[in-house]
């Protein structure tokens, strides 16, 4: 991408945190700014999935699909705009629930290693399910508590798009009502890293998502790992 866009100048480097990819990508770039390191950083949220799943496990397959989005953050001085607070978070005792074993260090792909573990994406989804919602639930209490806010002043909840289900239950547990919550999972399925900044691009588009509203973002996904930004738009 650096080369691609000819940003000869620029830094690159991977953030490899799943589904919250963009969660933690949008925490480190506002880090590097806010310490005046860098004025510009763009932060791209992508995956393709559909590489990685089993075609004849229609438990899995048929819930996960590719996109990217991307965001584009800049020092500005005399705004309130901006990412106003990140929670992250991780439990690496959920990373049996949603896994892939082949291809990372520890079972390269073609090595003996690796023979005989799963080469496609594995998810246990009644227990990604339970864990999927009391986190997402408990990231966006614990950003918004930091600031001594409430959910009422949410103007948008812009939620990873894992599926409708855990979408509803977190809205629910927040007390957001649905004309709050943007979602386009029943258009791209799950896109991972790429759900959250597709979704914004296309509530901005939609007239949805203006500038000085405030949203909340939330994500989760394997490692386990999970996290959410308040963002003043």
């Amino acid at each position: 991408m650096q080369y691609a866009i000819v940003a000869s100048n620029a830094v690159a480097m991977d953030i490899g945190a799943a589904c919250a990819g963009y969660i933690y990508g949008l925490n480190i770039a506002t880090a590097m700014i806010e310490c005046g390191q860098y004025k510009n950083i763009l932060v791209i949220g992508v995956d393709t999935l559909t590489k990685f799943v089993d075609w004849t496990d229609r438990s899995t397959c048929v819930l996960f699909g590719d996109g990217a989005g991307a965001t584009l953050l800049q020092a500005t001085e005399g705004t309130d705009r901006g990412v106003l607070k990140t929670v992250l978070l991780s439990d690496g005792s959920g990373a049996k629930n949603i896994c892939l074993e082949v291809g990372g260090s520890r079972y390269p792909t073609g090595s003996p290693q690796a023979v005989g573990k799963n080469e496609k994406l594995f998810m246990a989804g009644a227990e990604v399910y339970r864990f999927a919602v009391n986190a997402m639930g408990d990231a966006c209490a614990r950003v918004l508590d930091s600031l001594s806010m409430t959910s009422e002043q949410v103007d948008l909840f812009v939620p990873h798009q894992a599926n409708r289900r855990i979408i509803d239950s977190a809205a629910e547990r927040l007390h957001l009502p649905p004309e709050k919550v943007f979602v386009n999972v029943d258009r791209y399925g799950n896109t991972s890293a790429g759900s959250i900044p597709i979704a914004l691009f296309e509530a901005e588009r939609d007239g949805v998502l203006k500038p000085g509203m405030l949203v909340m973002t939330v994500g989760f996904g394997a490692g386990l790992v999970w996290g959410a930004n308040l963002i003043r738009w």
